[in-house]
């Protein structure tokens, strides 16, 4: 089950870099790269840290279901535009399920409590991160005006401390993730943004 949410979290963002290649007008084999560094970036990046092979290189699947997810938007980029409400919300929910399973892995790594959340946002953010430079644009996470990486540093925190009393398995990883979809969901919702510096005008 565990890995099936995995793919589907992978698929999701890999349907937004997708998407980026299109906006950039970039050919099939662009799209390519940047649905996989979006999908797999973070997580490559975690395991890279923790100085074990990284998961996507353990199984076909994490390559093919970027591969796939470019195909779609390859061929119906319009209407996965027009459904893109909908991508977000999974988006979100991949957001929450890659900080809790990162800051899991990187306490079961012995981590401290607090490099295993700065770990899980990397999870989270990382592959979105490097989206955005090889698309040439200043990363999200530097003007977080839509609250992405805030949700997540929320998720991750909550799961280091959950896991510090103890409480350890899926429904303590499921309680984080979660919290930071709820809290990315209302944010959307709710249209909150983090605050400019003082004195500075919207």
């Amino acid at each position: 089950m565990s890995q099936l949410l995995d793919l589907v979290g992978i698929f999701v963002f890999a349907l937004s870099g997708a998407l980026m290649g299109v906006r950039k007008r970039l050919d099939v084999v662009g799209m390519m790269v940047l649905a996989g560094m979006t999908a797999l970036g973070g997580g490559v990046v975690r395991d890279l840290i923790l100085n074990v092979r990284p998961a996507a290189f353990q199984s076909v699947g994490y390559v093919l279901v970027p591969v796939a997810a470019t195909v779609i938007v390859f061929f119906w980029h319009p209407h996965v535009a027009r459904v893109m409400p909908a991508i977000l919300v999974l988006d979100a929910a991949g957001l929450g399920l890659f900080c809790a399973v990162g800051t899991e892995k990187a306490l079961e790594y012995g981590l401290s409590p607090l490099h295993a959340a700065l770990l899980g946002v990397v999870t989270a953010v990382g592959g979105g991160m490097l989206r955005d430079v090889l698309a040439g644009e200043i990363p999200t996470l530097l003007y977080d005006r839509q609250l992405y990486a805030v949700p997540a540093m929320l998720g991750s925190g909550a799961m280091a401390v959950v896991y510090s009393y103890g409480l350890h398995g899926w429904p303590a990883t499921l309680a984080a993730a979660v919290l930071a979809f709820g809290l990315r969901i209302a944010a959307m919702r709710f249209k909150w943004r983090a605050p400019l510096a003082r004195g500075i005008g919207e």
